[in-house]
């Protein structure tokens, strides 16, 4: 499994936590920053992870911010991304069945890191479920018609 994260400076510690986690269940794990507590714009590094799932095919994306607001409606302008902001395990897994949501989004100033490291692994571990691919297909039909 292949795994694009990103934060900006609120999510650092979080994005290292996390980092740790998964390296740890073997998966394998692209940084692409931020890489320190000093502030940085979320939108960069929002647009980093939805470019790398999507034009390196990797299996799924974590963005996380103070609240994970911001960097998810970044992540979200990169076509072909369906990034979910989760604040607790069941819309973890419904934001996977329901959605096929491809990058996870969440705070790391209000999330705790318990609940975190649960967030990711029911997301990870999560199938999406094909009786709502209608409904992912008229989201890209919407996409498609702003081009």
């Amino acid at each position: 499994m292949k795994v694009a994260i990103g934060s900006d400076h609120a999510g650092y510690e979080m994005k290292e936590l996390v980092k740790k986690h998964l390296k740890e269940k073997n998966v394998d794990v692209i940084d692409l920053g931020t890489n320190s507590n000093e502030s940085v714009d979320y939108p960069e590094f929002g647009k980093k992870v939805g470019e790398t799932v999507v034009k390196d095919k990797y299996d799924f994306g974590i963005v996380i911010c103070g609240t994970g607001i911001g960097i998810s409606i970044a992540a979200n302008k990169v076509k072909g991304v369906r990034a979910a902001l989760v604040h607790d395990t069941e819309t973890a897994k419904l934001a996977r069945e329901h959605n096929n949501a491809n990058v996870l989004a969440f705070g790391g100033r209000n999330t705790k890191p318990e609940m975190a490291l649960d967030i990711v692994d029911t997301f990870m571990d999560s199938k999406f479920e094909e009786r709502h691919q209608k409904r992912l297909d008229l989201i890209d039909e919407m996409e498609n018609e702003n081009e």
